[in-house]
């Protein structure tokens, strides 16, 4: 399996890189299945630099904050006017009520709203799905919102993903033997941060510690912060393979 980040900024997009979305890419059956997770807000045009996208198979939406899902309004013009013709429906994972907070953020009446255009799918929280040789296992953690973290297996190897979580017992549910952990740091840890929002840098390095995780790649830290703080903090807590999630940066398990 080969993980592409695509984007990796915290809350909204920054100046080195687009909102979240990391591509994951595996061989299976004489072909190599492609899926997405999350499509944050600039993804669309970086995905460009990396595949074709209508080649994606599926996109896994973790939780339905724009910085996760709104570049799914762009994917819909793509899929429904691409010069070859209208694209096969496509599978979108994602929370109760996806379909209707897309419609409404592109002005569409949910009626049909993107449902032509995306077959979408919502988690059923613990419950394995199928994509070619990927199985997506999601698990409900602490966010404002319906959120999940997702384990990602395929040909031996498990990536593990945060999305967006306060700290949280399920979190290392998620987590638990990955190869590689995709931890998410948007709080400073020597700030007054509200809970069950987000983690810290130290928090992720506590949780690649407990989970007992091979590699910890930091990411979705917004802008206003210094990334190199978090994986320092990361760091203090947590001795094993660290660094921080960079637009391009690739990961072959």
């Amino acid at each position: 399996m080969r993980l592409t980040v695509v984007g990796c900024s915290g809350s909204y997009p920054g100046p080195d890189s687009p909102a979240s979305c990391y591509l994951l890419e595996a061989d299976h059956d004489g072909r190599t299945w492609r899926v997405l997770m999350d499509l944050g807000s600039g993804a669309l045009g970086a995905l460009h630099r990396y595949v074709d996208p209508v080649s994606i198979d599926a996109v896994l939406i973790s939780h339905l904050h724009a910085d996760h899902c709104l570049d799914l309004c762009g994917y819909y013009v793509l899929r429904k006017y691409h010069p070859d013709g209208p694209r096969p429906r496509l599978p979108v994972y994602g929370p109760i009520g996806t379909a209707g907070r897309m419609a409404r953020a592109y002005d569409l009446p949910e009626d049909p709203g993107m449902t032509v255009e995306f077959d979408f799918r919502s988690w059923a929280p613990g419950e394995p799905v199928r994509v070619g040789p990927f199985t997506i296992q999601p698990i409900l953690v602490e966010h404002p919102v319906e959120a999940y973290g997702l384990r990602v297996s395929a040909g031996g190897a498990l990536v593990a993903y945060t999305g967006d979580s306060g700290r949280c017992s399920q979190l290392e549910t998620v987590a638990r033997g990955a190869d590689l952990l995709l931890a998410e740091a948007s709080f400073h840890v020597d700030a007054a941060n509200p809970p069950g929002i987000h983690l810290t840098g130290t928090d992720c390095g506590l949780l690649a510690e407990a989970a007992g995780v091979k590699q910890l790649v930091v990411t979705h830290v917004p802008p206003w912060y210094d990334a190199e703080d978090m994986l320092a903090a990361a760091r203090d807590a947590w001795s094993g393979p660290s660094e921080l999630a960079r637009a391009g940066a690739v990961f072959d398990l």
